[in-house]
């Protein structure tokens, strides 16, 4: 196929309407998520009769790039968005920071004034392209509609390639009114964006000999995996050299729950035995992981006695939070069967893997269960049961969040869905809708707080309008519960405006005045049947609110900028590790 594509229809020139829905067919673009408005109003009369994508009209501009994320994370494609100018490009600066820090490849089409009054404060005028600059990869403003296509072109590309992330595309009114001649690039060369995909191979060998020699070698693997489509490669280097594997938040299903060999999350709220494996262990391989400060806690403790290895695609991501011994640069998925073929033998872990399974028996996940109470972690434990981990799960923030990723065992990746960096409250419900358009084969469970949940409740009608079979599953506490934790043990008790219980409305009426069918319980013997009947719907959304306890906390629980030796365990005994 030729390099460039040029075209004419009815040998007339096009619009710039018309090329901008030309590259996204191109783009193979399914879905695009958006609200209309004048700035956009030219798109909005084309996309009218358009029949090779689909638009999903959502309630509020966050809500857009929520969902473009969630079908994004669950489908490895680029999300798109189309907003329109001023308000419209503002209510997006959210989701797209919460893109950028968890390197999610969307594209934001901005609707903006025209090009002669920018700068005038005309009416919905507003600088996005300022105003997103450091949130994002990269942004662009077409000031003429010859070069429209070639920027579609290229934001596709930058989003999508090395580490991904959000790109804005600002379109003037006059722009999309606008004729020239089609020309589309199939091929992008940008100056100075050359990504690296194969590592070093001296590295890798160095590498290669490193685990082969270590007697307490850990796999610390974050969300790049993911991104690459390494899984298979983690799980084939793992299980044939017998390498302990944990994971960050983000990397929750790069690996198996159930494999014996996965020890769950690390960090913050990660399990005591994957953390005293990072103390102890004497190689440390980070695999797409960038060593935020929710993993190491206080940087100078953190596995002192460690070779440290780091494979990530971002060169700008090495010695940035965490120096280490030997960094390769490049994609995790090659450079994983790399260092698979280069290893001369495997090391003997048989001790290191019974020391770690001591530690599993020292300090187990474990809650109260035996007082008649409804506890967020018996709800999602048998939400795992039932779905066999097979079900793509997409968290808001807060405890509910970190006892999914402690309970829920995890079997495929792009099944966890969840704000990392940013920790964005209100994000499940627009972003489980992104993923729903997404996988139409396991089920999407929303799991939200009653706090996160009220952020985003617009999109309920998005649900429905749509006939989502989605599940929403409200944790309600009545409480802000995670910022109520730190209160309770940093704070001194105060619970400063925290408690939503006399303000949160009846969540089985908000439900049921979408047109959902709403259910609510605080009792653990319906939580099953409960369950059983919302996975028997397959055409709608179906909603529960499980009413927990209110003064449960998320354990264990490292302090923020405290070392992992500080990891508080339970209430009462708050510092097992020593």
């Amino acid at each position: 196929m030729e390099d460039r594509i040029k075209m004419k229809r009815n040998n007339n020139l096009l619009t710039g309407a018309d090329i901008f829905f030309e590259c996204l067919k191109r783009e193979k673009v399914e879905y695009i998520f958006g609200y209309p408005g004048g700035a956009v109003l030219k798109l909005y009369e084309h996309l009218y009769d358009v029949d090779f994508l689909k638009h999903i009209l959502v309630r509020h501009e966050q809500g857009a790039v929520h969902a473009a994320e969630g079908y994004a994370k669950a489908s490895g494609k680029v999300g798109a968005v189309l907003v329109t100018s001023g308000p419209g490009a503002t209510n997006t600066v959210t989701g797209i920071a919460d893109a950028y820090m968890d390197s999610v490849p969307i594209v934001v089409f901005t609707g903006q004034v025209s090009s002669h009054l920018i700068g005038n404060d005309a009416f919905q005028e507003a600088d996005i392209i300022g105003i997103t600059r450091p949130i994002t990869k990269h942004n662009f403003l077409v000031r003429d509609v010859r070069e429209l296509a070639s920027t579609i072109r290229k934001a596709f590309y930058i989003a999508s390639t090395g580490r991904p992330g959000p790109v804005v595309v600002d379109l003037p009114k006059d722009v999309i009114a606008s004729k020239c001649e089609f020309v589309y690039d199939e091929e992008v060369d940008i100056r100075g964006y050359k990504p690296t995909y194969k590592g070093h191979s001296n590295q890798i060998k160095k590498a290669a000999e490193v685990i082969s020699k270590a007697k307490r070698p850990l796999l610390y693997v974050g969300g790049g995996v993911i991104m690459s489509n390494g899984s298979n490669e983690l799980a084939l280097f793992a299980r044939e050299n017998k390498l302990p594997v944990t994971m960050t938040l983000q990397g929750l299903g790069a690996f198996p729950g159930t494999d014996e060999l996965s020890l769950g999350m690390l960090g913050m709220h990660g399990t005591y035995w994957a953390n005293r494996a990072v103390d102890s262990c004497d190689v440390l391989v980070s695999l797409g992981a960038r060593f935020d400060d929710r993993v190491t806690g206080k940087v100078d403790t953190f596995a002192t006695g460690a070779f440290k290895i780091h494979v990530d695609i971002d060169p700008t991501a090495i010695d940035k939070n965490v120096v280490v011994d030997l960094p390769i640069v490049g994609d995790v998925k090659h450079i994983l069967a790399e260092l698979a073929s280069e290893i001369p033998a495997p090391p003997d872990t048989s001790e290191w893997l019974a020391q770690i399974n001591a530690w599993k028996d020292e300090c187990p996940l474990t809650y109260e269960d035996n007082d008649g109470r409804l506890r967020t972690e018996y709800v999602i434990e048998k939400i795992s049961e039932k779905t066999k981990g097979e079900a793509v799960i997409v968290t808001d923030v807060g405890q509910h969040q970190m006892w999914t990723a402690q309970h829920y065992k995890y079997n495929n990746p792009r099944s966890n869905l969840t704000s990392g960096g940013l920790g964005t409250m209100g994000f499940s419900l627009p972003a489980s809708i992104g993923a729903s358009f997404a996988v139409k084969d396991r089920p999407v469970i929303s799991i939200s707080g009653d706090g996160g949940f009220q952020m985003n409740i617009q999109e309920l009608t998005t649900a429905v309008a749509n006939k989502l079979p989605l599940k929403i599953f409200i944790i309600n506490n009545t409480f802000l519960g995670m910022v109520r934790q730190w209160q309770e043990l940093f704070h001194k008790e105060k619970y400063s405006f925290t408690d939503l219980g006399s303000s949160n409305p009846d969540f089985v009426k908000v439900g049921e005045a979408f047109g959902i069918e709403s259910y609510s319980t605080d009792n653990p013997k319906d939580v099953g049947s409960l369950l059983d009947k919302a996975f028997s719907v397959k055409d709608r959304p179906f909603l529960i609110e499980f009413k927990v306890v209110k003064e449960d906390m998320v354990f264990p629980m490292i302090p923020s900028g405290a070392s992992i030796s500080d990891m508080m365990v339970n209430r009462l005994n708050p510092k097992r590790m020593t």
